[in-house]
């Protein structure tokens, strides 16, 4: 098998042809020979191009280069590498090249051999290098601009969001301070009906001074769920008092103390199962009062009103229960927060939404908790669910 290689050009072919410029010039810069590859790019045939010096080719800023920099270069330390000139095309436009060149000493004198590459794709490289250096710079700066003014609006919102906490607190504070104080005042109304409801009165009296007992009775609920409320809101939560009670007995004697109170309504109570349980009676009786309010407010008063009392699985369960309007099922989902009503319309027993959230938190400070399901069918019915503690089981 042979390994012979082709046949090379002849050096005339390769000099003539090679894929960059070549030229050969005087000292002085007179071109002597240049390839056909510079004379294709410069536009020059090679006979205009001999005889003519070879800083005549290029711009004015080349031509002060070559005198102050590059030529002093060669006659010094004999070569140069990678100059970058700007030389002038036949029809004037200009072409950017990149010079080698090396001073060769020979028999009939110094010449200099330039080697000559475009640099089209080199700038071409070099600018869309720039153009993504000059986009990442911009982008880091945007960055830079957006990452400050986030931190900006950052610790504006942190100083907006500590200034309206103290004003919340400030005015939870104020509702509790207040609440507290219409207290007394309150107290000493509602026994002061009660003794004059005692003498003898027309009836026109007698009927003021119910008035003036219900109203004093709700004006003392509704204090009592704003400090519950002002409590619960700075953090303080509701506090409980448990003790072992008899479920059945405490919510009867809330049921009796709530018909007065609600003359207009029918108060029925269920009880289920034998036990006692470990809750605070005065809360207890607070949740009863709030869903049996809430149940006269919203309900149908012409049914009764069931309220139930249940021991049952180690679970002990006060629900109330009501006729009436549905409750929209987007309202359910917020039914329990504060400040939340089941319509807008006006009426002297509805109070200012806090009965509910109330009841909630009551029924969470016990590890209870309150659920709700309404129903043309079937009514409207408030569940609230106590775990029973140990010692608290009911009886079989």
């Amino acid at each position: 098998m042979s390994t012979d290689l082709p046949p090379l050009p002849d050096p005339h072919t390769l000099f003539e042809n090679a894929p960059c410029a070549l030229v050969v010039t005087k000292e002085d810069g007179t071109i002597l020979r240049a390839n056909l590859t510079f004379s294709n790019w410069i536009g020059f045939s090679q006979p205009e191009l001999c005889g003519r010096r070879f800083q005549d080719l290029l711009t004015m800023g080349g031509r002060i280069f070559h005198q102050t920099h590059w030529a002093p270069l060669m006659q010094m330390q004999g070569s140069v590498a990678e100059v970058k000139l700007d030389l002038l095309h036949r029809d004037r436009h200009t072409i950017t090249m990149l010079l080698n060149g090396v001073r060769r000493e020979h028999a009939n004198g110094a010449f200099y051999e330039l080697a000559l590459f475009g640099t089209t794709d080199r700038d071409k490289y070099e600018r869309e290098l720039l153009n993504a250096r000059k986009l990442a710079e911009a982008l880091l700066q945007e960055k830079t601009t957006a990452e400050t003014a986030l931190q900006h609006a950052q610790a504006e919102l942190n100083q907006a969001y500590e200034i309206a906490q103290r004003r919340a607190s400030f005015a939870e504070q104020m509702v509790a301070i207040v609440s507290h104080d219409l207290k007394n005042p309150l107290t000493a109304i509602k026994m002061a009906s009660g003794i004059l409801a005692r003498s003898e009165r027309t009836a026109k009296e007698t009927q003021l001074l119910g008035h003036i007992s219900q109203s004093s009775e709700r004006a003392q609920r509704m204090i009592a769920d704003l400090l519950d409320f002002a409590l619960a809101r700075v953090g303080q939560g509701i506090s409980i008092a448990p003790s072992t009670i008899d479920l059945h007995y405490v919510t009867r004697q809330s049921i009796d103390e709530l018909r007065v109170t609600f003359p207009g309504a029918q108060l029925v109570h269920q009880s289920f199962g034998n036990g006692s349980v470990y809750l605070d009676a005065d809360r207890l009786q607070q949740i009863i009062g709030n869903l049996v309010a809430n149940g006269v407010a919203y309900g149908d008063l012409q049914q009764p009103i069931i309220i139930s009392s249940r021991l049952q699985d180690h679970t002990a369960i006060v629900a109330v229960h009501n006729q009436g309007p549905v409750i929209p099922p987007a309202l359910i989902d917020v039914l329990f927060e504060p400040m939340t009503r089941g319509t807008e319309d006006d009426s002297e027993l509805r109070s200012v939404g806090l009965g509910l959230f109330i009841v909630r938190e009551i029924a969470q400070a016990h590890g209870g908790d309150v659920a709700v399901s309404s129903s043309a069918d079937s009514g409207t019915l408030f569940s609230v669910r106590f775990p029973l503690k140990d010692g608290a089981a009911p009886k079989s």
